[in-house]
């Protein structure tokens, strides 16, 4: 009993803390010019924050077995630091019939798929209690599809951090039936957009799974890298930056 106690006396303490974290940087984005960038980082410091008390292992380094073959499919796994989402060849997707959602981009050379809170992925301006609510609770998800017409390394004017890597036959395959089994489609077939996305052409769709600290954006991009054959468990991932630098790790092994 005493432990339960103290587990949540510390809980307690920490979210009073964070919560005055919150009116820090609500005063200091007031009087500063890069008022996005001022938040940003605070949500950033928050969910680490978060992370760590929920002692989430995210050291944890489990491997797969390296799927073996030849690897003729290269695909691309994007971060901004704070969101990772995963790039493919649009005329090899479509070629597959598996994903109809790409006829929504008939002149695109590459796809970036992402996955990530309905509310929060979506949002113009974010908030301290929407980044909380989808860390603490499950709540829907979205699919965000953007056209591209270069590799991400090529036209690269966000800045991106970039890793790319080499899919057999086979896990490529699976990679395309993962991110198609990830729309939900009531009524089965092609499911309709349901708002303009983050770039010019780009949009968001219902997803099926629901977004939370354990489930985040990047442990979904593990999670398709895992099914595609890639040597990565998506344990333990919980931000971007773990999901990349566990990512080089194993590509460094092969």
């Amino acid at each position: 009993m005493k432990l339960f106690n103290d587990i949540y006396v510390l809980f307690s303490y920490g979210f009073c803390i964070m919560y005055r974290i919150e009116k820090i940087f609500m005063k200091i984005s007031m009087y500063c010019k890069e008022n996005l960038l001022v938040f940003k980082a605070g949500e950033q410091f928050i969910l680490k924050c978060l992370v760590f008390m929920f002692f989430l292992t995210c050291a944890c380094k489990s491997v797969l077995p390296v799927e073996e073959g030849p690897r003729p499919h290269l695909v691309y796994v994007v971060s901004n630091g704070w969101h990772t989402a995963i790039v493919v060849s649009a005329p090899a997707l479509v070629a597959t019939g598996v994903l109809p959602e790409a006829a929504d981009f008939p002149d695109a050379l590459f796809l970036e798929f992402g996955w990530g809170d309905r509310n929060y992925y979506q949002a113009e301006e974010t908030t301290f209690s929407m980044t909380l609510m989808a860390a603490l609770v499950p709540t829907p998800a979205v699919m965000h599809i953007a056209a591209l017409q270069a590799p991400p390394e090529e036209n690269n004017s966000l800045e991106l951090e970039v890793v790319s890597m080499k899919l057999t036959e086979e896990g490529f395959f699976r990679l395309f039936q993962a991110l198609a089994a990830g729309f939900d489609r009531p009524s089965g077939g092609r499911t309709k957009s349901i708002s303009p996305g983050l770039y010019t052409n780009s949009y968001f769709y219902h997803a099926r799974g629901e977004f939370h600290l354990f489930n985040t954006c990047n442990t979904w991009t593990a999670r398709m890298l895992s099914v595609s054959g890639v040597a990565l468990s998506p344990s333990g991932i919980v931000t971007a930056d773990g999901l990349m630098d566990r990512l080089r790790e194993v590509l460094n092994m092969e």
